[in-house]
């Protein structure tokens, strides 16, 4: 869906498009009347109504020598219900690798056996590097504070530091006497 939304607002991005349909959205007109109005030249109008006519938001119908253009107006009202629908602009970033900047930071900020060089001060890289190290315990499983540190030791030597962030993070959660800790799905 998200080529279609491309392809609509590419036939939008233009201001002599726009104001064509503003004008038709009024009354159909002719290339040459849109031309005159415009001050454009015909060749250029009927570029126009072109790429709006392959998107479906305006039509023509003959009328003696002359193609006379209009907005279809319940064509426009579907796109806007349909295009512009949260539902549907979610779905524009659907090929998009949500996980490139944690790559990226773990890049930076991991050894080759996995272990960090740092502990990140920038809440967002923290982020990354917190839903990194999380992967290392299971959903539903409690850890011992003695078992968390195990874990954690393996990735830096501040275990109080990645513990604390863990679970300011709501990543993972704790008992109030810190007797347990697991893993918040």
């Amino acid at each position: 869906m998200s080529e279609e939304l491309v392809t609509i607002f590419k036939a939008l991005s233009d201001a002599s498009r726009l104001k064509i349909i503003g004008l038709l959205a009024q009354q159909p007109y002719s290339v040459e009347e849109l031309a005159a109005l415009l001050d454009l030249k015909a060749s250029t109008v009927s570029h126009h109504l072109a790429r709006l006519v392959k998107v479906g938001l305006v039509h023509a119908r003959a009328e003696g020598y002359y193609s006379v253009y209009q907005l279809d107006r319940s064509a426009l009202e579907m796109m806007s219900r349909n295009l512009f629908s949260a539902e549907q602009i979610a779905t524009a970033p659907a090929d998009v690798d949500l996980d490139a900047y944690d790559r990226k930071v773990l890049a930076d900020y991991c050894r080759r056996d996995g272990s960090l060089k740092t502990i990140p001060a920038q809440r967002k890289k923290l982020d990354a590097v917190l839903r990194y190290v999380v992967k290392s315990f299971e959903v539903g499983k409690r850890y011992t504070e003695k078992k968390v540190n195990e874990i954690l030791g393996s990735y830096h030597e501040d275990t109080a530091s990645l513990r604390r962030e863990l679970v300011g993070a709501r990543l993972m959660q704790r008992e109030s006497d810190g007797s347990a800790y697991w893993r918040v799905e």
